[in-house]
Parts: structure tokens; sequence; C-alpha cells
């Protein structure tokens, strides 16, 4: 039975590799511009003078047409489509399969779970089998001790029941204590709000910050599509703020304050800064330094500092260490008065890699409690995050301590994941260093690489011809050849007139070859054909 559960099992993890997504354009010019997409429905589609027709692209909110997602965007879309063919008939493609390095997801390309953290889900998904006599034979003690402990705290001890809209307050109890243990200041579980996964957490801070256009929002350059997406779908205006390539993608206070001041002389008042550390799609991890020097900012100005810190278990270099703002900030001597403060963390990155289970929480501080009574009428709106989710977040924050008959099994599974990502980071990032015309900042931390490509002037014009970015234009002829999905850099934001991909660094160590084969063969090919 357990043969059949196990191959069953497979089947499944293979075919959750192919999401659903639809196209999108990529472009910062896009998503920092006013303007609508350009774009016409299909000749499938009934046409906007068609009275039966209840939407058409003119008729739907505008703020939709404007919000775009490029990591799954249409690059994705067509390998998609090759994989369908390849399926259909193998040997149909130069490739026999697709090697999806677009988005984070690590359990879709074979990261395994942690075993710890699978047995108490089950457990508390199913406590039933908790006094059975086989349970302590397949389930380690402090899985079954911590399942009980989480059923005790659930109203009904029932999974499936809503809790409390800012999630049950025996796991918020468990994260505050670990967000203690990691900082070395307090944490107080009223100030953290559970949900699913760090995403609905940015939406539903863009909801309180912005009420106009004339409201904006500091965001890095290159950014995750989510702030870009989240900002255009609530009404607000991007403040770009660039990271340096040149110094590692630095954060530069001096920029910020220039961007500040240009969004002034447009009207736009910045209400917030979002940093992402460790980096996403950059891959640095900020110095303590920095750190500070962003808070005195926020501080100084008066503004809200939205750290997005779900890759705070990814760093891969020993000189490099991560730390929250919360720390850096209570360090420097500044309390809940002084500094207005969300911190967004996630199970779906780290060393789990729990991406469907949506889990994760913000931790909110420095707010007075008129505002926090309307956050939770917002998360109220939504009744709850899933209780899966929940239990994992409290999980990741308390994992198995020493003593604990897990405890070695699970440092295992976690330094095995962590070393493993920062060995496959090294080779990738050697291996764009060696292209012709490619550089590649190196790799502190998250699960990506951002490497620059300087692109032949035939090349660009190539891509001018069929109206699609530089960038855009590469990664779909590499698609093409090679089967590798990269993202385009322009999906991100970019300097203008410097090109971009992004690339994870999560295809398990076995594919790191042929990607690497794959890709040197095809580049040397494509810039031969495009030399100037």
């Amino acid at each position: 039975m357990r043969k059949f559960v196990t191959e069953r099992a497979k089947q499944l993890l293979s075919l959750s590799r192919q999401y659903q997504h639809r196209p999108l354009s990529a472009s910062l010019s896009r998503f920092l511009s006013s303007d609508p997409i350009s774009s016409s429905p299909s000749s499938s589609m009934a046409s906007p003078s068609d009275s039966s027709t209840p939407l058409t692209l003119q008729t739907i909110n505008p703020k939709v047409l404007k919000c775009e997602y490029a990591v799954r965007g249409e690059i994705v879309t067509l390998a998609q489509k090759l994989q369908e063919e390849l399926q259909a008939k193998p040997g149909s493609h130069p490739f026999n399969e697709i090697l999806y390095c677009n988005i984070g997801n690590p359990q879709s390309l074979g990261q395994q779970p942690i075993t710890f953290f699978r047995e108490v889900l089950a457990l508390c998904d199913h406590p039933s089998i908790l006094d059975k006599s086989e349970t302590q034979g397949l389930f380690s003690a402090d899985s079954i001790e911590r399942a009980w402990q989480i059923l005790g705290q659930i109203p009904g001890r029932a999974t499936g029941a809503y809790s409390h809209s800012q999630g049950i307050k025996g796991l918020r109890d468990t994260i505050a204590a670990g967000i203690e243990a990691r900082d070395g200041f307090p944490a107080d579980p009223n100030d953290i709000f559970l949900t699913d996964g760090a995403s609905p957490a940015v939406h539903m801070m863009m909801q309180l910050l912005i009420t106009s256009e004339k409201d904006g929002i500091l965001c890095p350059i290159p950014q995750y599509p989510l702030y870009s997406a989240s900002i255009a779908l609530h009404g607000g205006s991007l403040v770009p703020y660039y990271l340096d390539e040149a110094t590692n993608w630095g954060l530069e206070v001096s920029d910020l304050k220039k961007q500040l001041e240009d969004a002034k002389s447009k009207g736009i008042t910045a209400r917030a800064l979002v940093v992402i550390n460790p980096g996403n799609p950059t891959g640095q991890v900020l110095a303590e330094d920095n750190q500070r020097e962003i808070v005195e900012f926020c501080k100084q100005e008066g503004i809200v500092l939205l750290a997005d810190e779900v890759y705070q278990e990814n760093v891969y270099v020993p000189e490099k260490k991560f730390h929250s703002f919360k720390k850096i900030s209570r360090s420097m001597g500044y309390g809940e008065k002084d500094l207005s403060l969300v911190s967004f963390q996630s199970v779906s990155k780290g060393y789990y890699g729990e991406c469907g289970k949506r889990g994760g929480y913000m931790e909110v501080t420095g707010f007075g409690a008129d505002i926090r009574e309307q956050i939770y009428k917002v998360a109220s709106v939504n009744l709850c995050s899933n209780i899966s989710g929940q239990i994992l977040a409290s999980l990741v924050m308390s994992p198995p301590k020493a003593g604990d008959e897990s405890f070695e099994s699970y440092l295992e599974e976690r330094d095995g994941i962590l070393s493993s990502l920062a060995r496959r980071a090294k080779t990738l990032e050697e291996a764009f260093n060696s292209l012709e015309g490619v550089t590649c900042n190196k790799a502190e931390g998250a699960m990506y690489l951002f490497p620059r490509v300087r692109l032949p002037e035939n090349a660009i014009k190539a891509s001018e011809a069929v109206k699609t970015a530089p960038d855009a234009f590469y990664c779909r002829r590499l698609l093409n050849a090679t089967g590798i999905v990269f993202v385009p850099g322009s999906g991100f934001g970019q300097v203008s007139g410097t090109w971009h991909f992004r690339c994870t660094i999560l295809p398990q160590e076995d594919k790191i070859p042929a990607i690497v084969t794959r890709l040197t063969d095809f580049h040397k090919s494509f810039m031969e054909e495009y030399r100037d």
C-alpha cells in the first residue's frame, strides 16, 4: 500500500510542474507608466461592440490592465506549449525536457520537504491516528508531541475550521518567540498577522497606504514584480530607486533622497520604502551599516519601511549575515514610536520551499491602535489564512531543537539543501561570467542570479523588428533552442540601455551541467549569428 502511495505521489509531483499562466508584457516603462497596456482581444473573443459581451478590455478596471507579472509571463507560456509538444511527440524539439529556471518554486524542481514539518502537518490534519500504536513507529516522538501541542491551540482541534483573523493565537505566540530568539529583542504576538504567503500581506499594506496615484511607493529597480503589480492594482505610483550593479547591487541612500525629491516635484508623496533583503532578483545581502542608513532615512522622512525578508535563510557567503530590519532599528535605540515597520516572512523560500502550502506572516510595528484596527478589519474580510500554512509558519520559526528526536535529521536536511544551493549558485555564476559579453555579480543570497548581457547591435535591431525587448528576444531564442526558461530583465526593471535576465539556482544539482552546456553552446551560436 505504501509503495502504491509513493508511486502515485511521484506521478502527482510530476504533474505539478505544469502551472497556469497568462501572457503578460514585461517592460519597466510599462509598469512605471500610467498608460494602459496596448492590446486587443483575440479573434476568438467577442468584439467590444458586441452588446452581449459584459466585459471587454475597454470596460474592465484599467488598473488590471496596468498590472504585470513577468515571472509567469509569455516566455513561460511558450515553455508550457513546448512541453506539451514534447509530451505529445518526443523528439519534436532539439531538447528532451524543459528546464524551468523562471520562478522560486523549489519543490516543483525536486527539492524534498523537511520531514519534521510534513510529519507534524500530517498528524494535525488527521488527528485520529495520534492515538494509534502504529503511529509511534511511523512518526518521530517530537513530531507527535508538537502535533498534540498545536491541536490543543486550535479551536475544535480541526484544521478545517476558521481561525482568528490574525491567525491562531498559540501559533502567533510561537512565531513571536522565534522572532525574539532570532533578533534578541521582544516580539508581541499581537503584532503578527498570519497570511497565505507574503504576497497577500503586501497587498494588504498597499490597500492601507495607497489612496490615489499621488501616493508613491519607493521600490528597488530591479524589483520583484509583485510590488509593481500590487501598486498598479491599488492605483498608486511606483517611485523607482536604482540599485548599483557596479557595487554588487548596492543601495545608495543618496539615490533614495534624489528619487524622493523627484517624486515630490511631480506631486507624488512617498508613503513607504520597499527593501528586499536578501535581494530578488539580484541576490545581494545588505550590510548592517547600509541597513542603519535605510532605517535612519525612513525615520527622518516619516515613511513606512516595508521589509521583504522572505529569503532570510538563503545566505551563501561567510562574510555576510542576515539581520532583520527590526533588529537593526531596535539596536539603534528606535522603538515603537520612532519607526513604522512591516516585516514579511514566507514558508515558500528558505530551505523549506513550501510554496504550495501558502504560509507566511507580517509583523506590524510602530502603528497606532486606530491603524491596527483597520489592518485587522482588512484581514477579517478574508476570514483567515489557511491553517496548514499557519502551522508551517510556526514550525519554520520553531524547528526541532537539540535533544529532540528529529534534530539530527532536521539539521542534515536543512544544511544539505542550503549547501547545495550555494554550490549551484557558484557554478551558475561562474558559467555566466565565462560567456562573451555577460557579467554576473556574486550570488550572496536568495535564489536567483541576474546577469547582464551585452547584446550585439544586430540582435537589438532584430528584436525591434519583431517588436519585443532585446532581453525577451534573447530569452525566447534560448528557450526555443535549449528548453531553458529564463525571465527577461525587463520584467523586473533595469537601467535604460542595459539588458539582463533572471535565472533561479533551483534546478537540482544533476541538472546544472546540462543547463551550463546548453546555455554555453546557445550563447556562442547567438553571438556569432548577430555579431556586428
